[in-house]
């Protein structure tokens, strides 16, 4: 998830672009660049870090007389982040120059075609190849029609910001899949940019491109066409009325709501390219594991801190279910106190948001001094830990500020599925049409929880006035769901400083239950799935002692409302996916409460968004 930020008008450009690359760096912080057009040419800065270095190296650039540019800030997908992967992207010429948000998942292919044709690329990115790509098509001076044959030979998400020395007073944007906002200043400029924010010093007079639609700006004009037919569309100029503090949250109250709802697209992006429905297949290769490799596993460890220790737990249960493989879970902190059976026929896979936590950088050390082959499932590129691994599965989540883990640990969950479906694929554990079904049924969760979200939201919102002021609070679930019990217990002690507590249904007769009273609220998870009637046991015996049941269940499920009237109600999916969509009243409910409470959601005390220290 990047920020591009584009200008063409009466001001100078390099302070304009710079303030609007400032108010999306949220977005991404790998590295930054600049282009602009002056006497005819070209003039780039980029560097690696945040903006700040940027800034600092073309501090005489900003007296620059130039009215036209464009500007990137990176969260690197493809490529390190380094200054020589940060955009903007030019072609061979030196005369087009691209900024892009999004992925192009066929960018290897192209790639390779394009070398084959004696093009010469700079950079490890995927949006280099569209730089290339269209100036393959570019005849004449119709610079439009070779953007719109270049997309149609590309797959993926993108929005972009073009510009051409050809067409020296105009920029080019394009929008698929990704976000992209315009900006009208009457006749003294147009805009574009990523989110809303970049706009706000400049004008409240926004357009929102839509999917395959590509605007042609000028200083005083916007044109705007359909990506599929050619043909001239009209758009309509809207006023935002948000303050550039909210917009920075994208209108959202705080950081951490505004990445709950980006959930569903978090999981696409996890999977985007890497499941083909139509044969079933995994593809992952940037693990570096193949069959031979796997064949050799007798046993995973998996090891993690905090919510990504949870996402592992779920994983235990869909390994050894379809890839047959043995799994054990450690806490990174507790991994290497204690005798590990460690050798060259154990996989050892690391889970990280950062890539960057110390306990779990020094287990997966440990391990591969002991022979074990290292996986890590991370959302950084370039971080230390996937330095360090013999392969990776990026999540692609993009920048999570709230420090409470939401959509990272959605992707996460997204990833170790894609995982397993692999392993059990290499081992040929699972056929074809299994594995095209549960690959067909994460692909449509992420529409399932983008349906539902709002009107969990809603229905949360009400119940919470009944449990706000709680001083504890249990979270029981079974199978699948016994690890979003502990998610769910600690997204609300991390932001609402309530004490929380997860545990497995069944453990509840072995200690818990003498903790049940009138005054304990239980959110008890009760899918109508393989141990749903074991479940509504464990929740017959809360009811039995007066606790105050909060019950998360299948949409239809009438028993449910027989035993509390706290009943959220959620759709029937694949058994597999419970886990996943399970979370989100969890996560809301976290949230509806400490908001409640007045409590800093975004940045709750004592906590960190990446801990580095052991």
């Amino acid at each position: 998830m990047c920020g591009i930020v584009g200008y063409v008008g009466t001001r100078k450009v390099v302070p304009v672009v710079l303030e609007g690359l400032r108010r999306l760096e949220y977005r991404g912080y790998d590295s930054a660049g600049i282009v602009y057009l002056q006497n005819g040419q070209l003039v780039k800065y980029r560097a690696a870090g945040k903006l700040s270095v940027l800034a600092a190296i073309i501090d005489e650039a900003v007296i620059s007389p130039s009215h036209i540019g464009l500007g990137h800030t990176r969260w690197a997908t493809h490529g390190a982040p380094t200054t020589e992967n940060a955009h903007p992207h030019t072609d061979c010429s030196g005369n087009l120059v691209v900024v892009h948000n999004g992925i192009i998942e066929n960018y290897h292919s192209l790639r390779e075609e394009l070398l084959s044709q004696g093009h010469r690329f700079s950079s490890e990115t995927d949006t280099e190849v569209l730089a290339h790509l269209i100036e393959e098509y570019l005849l004449g001076d119709n610079l439009e029609a070779a953007i719109r044959k270049a997309l149609q030979r590309v797959e993926g998400s993108y929005a972009l910001g073009v510009l051409w020395t050809g067409m020296p007073d105009t920029l080019i944007a394009v929008r698929n899949h990704s976000p992209l906002v315009l900006g009208i200043d009457g006749d003294n400029g147009s805009f574009l940019a990523s989110d809303i924010p970049a706009l706000l010093p400049f004008t409240k007079q926004v357009i929102f491109l839509d999917d395959l639609e590509m605007a042609v700006l000028t200083a005083t004009t916007r044109t705007f066409y359909s990506l599929r037919t050619g043909a001239e569309i009209s758009k309509v100029i809207k006023t935002i009325e948000w303050s550039a503090a909210m917009a920075e949250k994208g209108g959202y109250r705080h950081f951490m709501l505004k990445e709950i709802f980006e959930q569903p697209q978090a999981i696409i992006n996890t999977v985007s390219g890497r499941i083909n429905i139509e044969t079933g297949m995994i593809d992952l290769p940037e693990i570096h594991l193949q069959g031979d490799d796997i064949q050799k596993i007798e046993r995973i460890f998996l090891v993690a801190c905090g919510t990504s220790w949870h996402a592992a737990l779920v994983a235990k249960y869909w390994i050894e279910h379809w890839a047959q493989i043995p799994v054990e879970v450690d806490i990174a902190s507790e991994f290497r106190y204690r005798q590990l059976l460690i050798n060259e026929r154990v996989l050892t896979v690391a889970i990280s948001q950062s890539g960057e936590t110390a306990d779990t950088l020094a287990g997966i050390r440990l391990a591969k001094q002991l022979g074990a082959k290292i996986v890590t499932i991370c959302n950084v590129v370039g971080s230390t830990m996937t330095r360090e691994a013999d392969g990776t599965i990026y999540t692609h989540a993009g920048p999570e500020i709230g420090v409470a883990s939401t959509k990272a640990f959605i992707s996460q969950l997204a990833a170790l599925f894609l995982f397993t479906l692999y392993l059990a694929e290499q081992k040929k554990t699972i056929d074809a049409e299994k594995s095209r079904e549960l690959g067909q049924a994460l692909i449509d969760i992420a529409t399932v929880i983008d349906t539902e979200l709002p009107r969990l939201q809603q229905e949360i919102r009400v119940l919470v006035d009944d449990y706000y002021d709680c001083r504890d609070f249990l979270f029981v679930g079974r199978g699948l769901n016994f690890p979003i019990a502990l998610e769910g217990a600690l997204k609300l002690k991390e932001i609402s400083y309530i004490h929380a507590e997860g545990y497995a249904s069944g453990e509840l007769k072995h200690g818990p239950i003498a903790l049940i009273d009138k005054d304990m609220p239980i959110l008890a998870l009760v899918p109508q799935d393989g141990v749903y009637q074991k479940s509504i046991s464990n929740v017959e015996e809360i009811k039995a002692r007066q606790g105050r049941l909060i019950l998360l269940g299948t949409e239809g499920d009438s028993h449910l409302s027989t035993i509390t009237d706290d009943v959220i109600y959620l759709p029937r999916v694949h058994e597999e996916m419970n886990p996943i969509l399970y979370t989100i009243p969890a996560q809301l409910l976290a949230y509806e409460i400490a908001t409640r409470r007045g409590c800093d959601v975004d940045q709750p005390r004592n906590l960190a968004k990446s801990v580095t220290v052991e």
